[in-house]
């Protein structure tokens, strides 16, 4: 059984708030990588922008 299967087949077995809750959690942590990406994101562009403005030209 992969893991994906053994996640919907416990998830199936909850009751219906608290598959409210798993997916807000699972928002929630999709939400964290999200703004995780954007802080690594906006830190590469101020570390490089000096260069980022010599290319842009």
């Amino acid at each position: 059984m992969t893991l994906a299967e053994k996640l919907i087949k416990e998830f199936e077995k909850l009751p219906e708030e608290k598959k409210i809750q798993v997916i807000d959690f699972v928002e929630s942590l999709k939400d964290k990588e999200k703004k995780n990406l954007e802080t690594l994101m906006d830190n590469v562009i101020e570390d490089n922008s000096e260069a980022l403005k010599e290319l842009a030209k």
